[in-house]
């Protein structure tokens, strides 16, 4: 029971600057591999991007909206 508390609050030290990063990082590598495929439609949602493709395939979008507090002062 105590490791299981000890996972949970590591969950709790996680940097928002630090997992924004890591989501920018990965819609770089999706966004790299739809080069030359036709974007059909995207939807700004207040928490996600929505990208869909002419083929039908969906592409959700998280965690790189917005910035640092410290940008926002």
């Amino acid at each position: 029971m105590s490791d299981r508390i000890d996972e949970l609050m590591q969950l709790v030290d996680v940097e928002p600057d630090a997992l924004r990063e890591a989501e920018f990082a990965q819609a770089q590598a999706i966004l790299e591999n739809l080069v030359g495929k036709t974007i059909a439609d995207i939807e700004v949602e207040e928490t996600r991007i929505v990208l869909t493709t002419a083929e039908g395939n969906r592409f959700f979008f998280y965690g790189f909206l917005g910035g640092s507090e410290e940008e926002a002062t």
